[in-house]
């Protein structure tokens, strides 16, 4: 995303300037913009995966994939990626959908849209 420069009439509470990109949206908010670790993600996809598959004890590592899983068929796949992108809000391109082998992929496809 290319930087936007906002300036405006500094003193008045009014815009001053900064640079306005997803990286310096702390600027704006006060709030701070921090990429979640794999371990965070991780966790989210662990609870997220338990249920769409409905399995309580279920133990997941980056290198799980659906033939780990015999709950995981093509449709509990598609009700985990709708369920992953309703919790990071974000959407996934078909391109992307297709790329996805095992919870690493996942994994690097969450963290790479949430930063």
């Amino acid at each position: 995303m290319p930087d936007i420069t906002l300036r405006g009439m500094e003193g008045n509470g009014a815009f001053t300037p900064c640079n306005i990109g997803r990286r310096n949206l702390s600027q704006l908010t006060g709030d701070q913009v921090t990429t979640p670790s794999a371990d965070a993600v991780l966790d989210e996809l662990r609870e997220i995966m338990i249920d769409v598959f409905d399995v309580d004890d279920l133990e997941i590592t980056p290198a799980t994939s659906a033939d780990d899983i015999e709950e995981w068929d093509s449709l509990s796949h598609v009700r985990l990626l709708v369920a992953v992108e309703r919790k990071f809000k974000f959407k996934f391109s078909n391109s992307e959908i297709e790329s996805m082998k095992s919870v690493s992929d996942l994994l690097r496809l969450v963290q790479n849209k949430a930063s």
